[in-house]
């Protein structure tokens, strides 16, 4: 028995064939881009597998596996994987002969044209040598030759254009003698009706010379009587008929005639022109719009685009409603201090959308008409100038009713996005999309964008508004100060009358800036903002008015209030670039440093140095200890300054150089009231040097003339005693002065210790000074000593300059001084004899002279910068016991 033949006793054994057919497959089924070789390999597996199933055989676990139907499959399909390629080797065989055939075959038509080219050239070159005139052969002949073809082409085109020329002067005669004899224009019209789009070109063209024809040779129908039902013309009423005798003698209106048929064909194309643009038909629309252009220019078909645009339609009613908006949102954009906000939601919806129908109608527009710039150019101008353009008015108008700030701010945020628009569409290319776009179509863009806004930048109208708005808010925001230095310069000279015109003069301030507002009539809104920054509204009841009280604190220039101010001037800088043109930043800039200059130097800065001065100038006479609360605006004021230098150096001034002259003037400007704010502050520290030097030498006065000659039968209480009562007092008086100075004045820069080097110089002088009235005994000399310890120890503690407390210097004069009355007359005389006594020079200014140590004293003495022979006798002259020989000695030694 065969392997391959069925031993189960299945039902259906005797139906099946002993030796079952293997699988089937042809060349083709290798030669899809699909075969796998996997997938071809599961395919007979499981068709072997589907024959095992189909034969009954039980699949359980205990069943061995039966490999032969594999094998007997696979055999099947090596063997016909054989006969297959047997077959492919034959075909491939066979191609490969017929191509060695093609490619000789080519191979052989290649050459064969080869020379049937090479000696087509060599016929022309002939015959083009022979045209030119210049054969080697019969020169003359060929000259000849090639001129008479040359002649008769140009003659032959001349007559073409003669003869279609005289066809239309033809045409033409016949379609005028039809409409100034018969009255209609048969002709004309049949050919209108052809339906050819150059037979419209062609009807439009007629048109317009029949109609300068009738102009020249019908001028009556031209004039006065054709504008009048009474004239002479076809309506049956007769008229001149020996003027113009026309067949049945009845003038016909040539103009009237040929403009009702220019009329029908204009109509007749823009109907059909709308017709097609409804069925988006392109070439329909571009046969119309070529035949209007050449008939008037195509203003009445691009009319008829633009007025029936759907965008126009559906915004109509859109574009003129109220601008509403979150009253927050306006509220906000009003606030100085709040952060500007976008654009207005319904112009943004607005330009939103113009950006996107611009985009694709500029493709339509493109395929539609033949002159698309120009096209794209009105449609571009309607956009702008009716739907953008009606709504930015209205949204400019809503954020003026608003504030002056809101306004500005409105502005700038729609410059802003509208620009982003105008950019966005030439990044797109419209109709050159995706090419960049065309210069024209740029030019119209930006000339619209330039066009929306001109109204609010005509001469100096914008910087004005700006300069407007600041000024606002700066006096608003100053107004608790300026009514207090108001109130100052007013003040009563009596208490109980300064007591009773405090109030009423606050009052009365209040009342004039509310009126003053009321007089200008600002909208409700910024009103009520300009009142809350001048602290004259209640923020929980803005429609009442506050009860101010002023205090000290509102006289002194706020260094938080100057940076706010000059955060609104930088948000008015940076929307003036963005908004105004290049040429005119210069002069803004220029008016803003005035305004800034104005408002916060002279009206803020100097007026509080002012106040400090007068201040300070009442304190000069030393009645009273002076207080120093009034350095707190020195140092304010200092602050201020520097800020307002660094901001006009850093952001205004650069922005001029455009131009020197500007230039130039806002830095004269600005050094102007930079050196009187200067001189102020320096002439206010100069009061506090004079006040502190008055009351320390005020303080010395009151010094007895017994405390440096303490009596022997006092129980030495003289011993335990540290210094004097005045000496105490004016250490405890310097010690507050300099912690007040230090607390007060800018630690940065040279001030406080230049102050306190003058005071220290000063107060050292009152001293040298105050010592030569005083006689001074043996024990008083040991309490001038200490009391001369306890000035130079509490000056030397200060930061003041080295060369004033360093060693040897200028303070160090008062411990030699002291030791002056204490050293016995043996001990000073071999002082001076071995030169040990060195003393600092006196200094009137920033100089100090030293002792030379290989000197004595006498010899060491200058004139203007140090102890003076005659001020050390004036010491040792003071001294008790200076009648006695041995001090003799020593002064007629000096």
């Amino acid at each position: 028995m065969p392997d391959d033949a069925s031993t189960s006793p299945h039902p259906n054994a005797a139906s099946r064939p002993v030796f079952p057919q293997g699988p089937s497959f042809t060349l083709e089924d290798f030669s899809s881009r699909d075969f796998i070789v996997k997938e071809f390999i599961e395919a007979l597996s499981e068709t072997t597998a589907t024959n095992r199933h189909s034969t009954g055989v039980p699949v359980g676990g205990n069943q061995p596996f039966d490999p032969k139907p594999l094998i007997r499959t696979f055999e099947h399909a090596q063997r016909r994987l054989g006969d297959i390629s047997g077959d492919l080797e034959i075909r491939e065989n066979e191609l490969s002969a017929a191509v060695r055939r093609a490619e000789a075959q080519h191979t052989q038509n290649l050459n064969t044209l080869g020379r049937k080219l090479t000696q087509t050239i060599e016929a022309f070159q002939q015959l083009d040598t022979s045209l030119n005139g210049a054969g080697l052969s019969g020169g003359a002949l060929s000259e000849s030759t090639g001129n008479m073809a040359v002649e008769t082409g140009r003659r032959l085109e001349e007559l073409d254009r003669q003869r279609r020329r005289a066809l239309d002067a033809h045409f033409l005669l016949e379609c005028w003698d039809g409409v100034s004899n018969r009255g209609d224009l048969t002709l004309l019209e049949n050919l209108r009706r052809s339906g050819t789009g150059e037979a419209k070109v062609r009807s439009a063209q007629i048109a317009r010379q029949l109609l300068r024809i009738s102009q020249r040779l019908d001028a009556e129908s031209w004039g006065e009587a054709a504008r009048r039902h009474d004239g002479p013309y076809a309506t049956g009423t007769g008229g001149d008929e020996s003027a113009n005798i026309r067949g049945s003698g009845i003038r016909q209106n040539t103009r009237e005639i040929i403009e009702k048929f220019s009329e029908t064909l204009e109509n007749d194309l823009l109907k059909q022109f709308d017709d097609f643009y409804r069925k988006a038909n392109f070439e329909g629309m571009k046969d119309c719009a070529t035949v209007l252009q050449d008939f008037n220019g195509g203003a009445s078909v691009i009319a008829l685009f633009v007025n029936q645009h759907q965008f126009f339609i559906d915004r109509s009613q859109l574009v003129t409603e109220e601008v509403g908006g979150d009253p927050e949102a306006w509220e906000k954009l009003a606030d100085p201090d709040a952060e500007p906000s976008k654009v207005e939601p319904s112009l943004q919806s607005l330009i939103d959308e113009v950006k996107v129908v611009v985009q694709e109608e500029s493709a339509i527009i493109k395929r539609a008409f033949p002159y698309y710039e120009q096209v794209l150019g009105k449609f571009l101008q309607r956009v702008f100038q009716q739907s953008i353009q009606q709504r930015l008015e209205m949204v400019l108008e809503k954020a003026n009713s608003v504030s002056s700030l809101a306004f500005l701010r409105s502005l700038q945020s729609s410059r802003s996005y509208i620009s982003a628009l105008v950019d966005d569409l030439k990044a797109h290319g419209l109709t050159e999309h995706p090419d960049p776009i065309s210069s024209q179509t740029a030019l119209v863009l930006d000339q619209q964008l330039e066009d929306l806004f001109v109204p609010y930048f005509v001469g100096s109208s914008y910087i004005e508004r700006e300069k407007r708005n600041l000024e606002e808010l700066y006096t608003s925001l100053q107004f608790r100060f300026t009514t207090f230095h108001a109130r100052r310069k007013r003040a009563a000279t009596t208490f109980m009358a300064s007591l009773s015109k405090s109030g009423t003069e606050v009052l009365s301030a209040r009342d004039a800036y509310i009126a003053r507002l009321e007089s200008s009539e600002p909208p409700s809104t910024q009103k009520r903002l300009l009142l809350q920054l001048a602290g004259l509204r209640e923020a929980s009841d803005p429609t009442k008015p506050a009860d101010i009280k002023l205090t000290e604190d509102d006289g002194l220039p706020s260094i938080a209030h100057a940076k706010r101010m000059l955060k609104w001037l930088a948000e008015a800088v940076g929307r003036g670039l963005e908004l105004s043109m290049t040429s005119e930043t210069p002069k803004d800039m220029l008016a803003l440093v005035s305004l800034l200059l104005s408002m916060m130097g002279d009206g803020y800065i100097e007026v509080c140095l002012d106040a400090a001065l007068d201040t300070a100038t009442s304190q000069e006479s030393g009645k009273a200890e002076p207080d120093f609360g009034y350095i707190q605006a020195i140092r304010n004021a200092i602050g201020i300054a520097n800020l307002m230098v660094m901001c006009i150096n850093t952001l205004l001034i650069p922005l001029a150089a455009g131009s020197i002259t500007v230039r130039r003037e806002m830095e004269k400007k600005t050094n102007l009231i930079i050196i009187r704010i200067e001189e102020k502050i320096n002439l206010i520290e100069q009061k506090i040097i004079d006040a502190t030097l008055a009351w320390v030498n005020k303080i010395l006065s009151g010094q007895k003339k017994n405390d440096f000659r303490p009596k022997e039968g006092d129980n030495a209480t003289w011993l335990e005693r540290l210094q004097t009562p005045t000496c105490a007092s004016i250490c405890n008086f310097l010690a507050r002065a300099h912690d007040t100075l230090k607390s007060l004045l800018p630690p940065s820069g040279s001030n406080l210790r230049q102050v306190l080097t003058e005071i220290a110089l000063g107060t050292r002088n009152l001293l040298l000074e105050h010592y030569k009235r005083f006689v001074v005994n043996g024990p008083g000399g040991l309490i001038v000593t200490k009391d001369l310890t306890q000035y130079a120890n509490i000056l030397k503690s200060w930061d003041i300059e080295e060369h004033i407390k360093g060693p040897s210097a200028a303070l160090d004069v008062l411990l030699e001084v002291g030791s002056l009355f204490v050293v016995g007359s043996e001990a000073l005389q071999e002082r001076i004899r071995g030169n040990a006594v060195s003393v600092a020079g006196r200094s009137t200014g920033n100089s100090i002279a030293g002792t030379n140590p290989g000197r004595g004293i006498g010899s060491t003495i200058k004139a203007d910068t140090g102890l003076g022979v005659q001020e050390v006798r004036a010491y040792i002259s003071r001294r008790e016991d200076s009648n006695t020989a041995a001090l003799q000695l020593v002064l007629n030694n000096l």
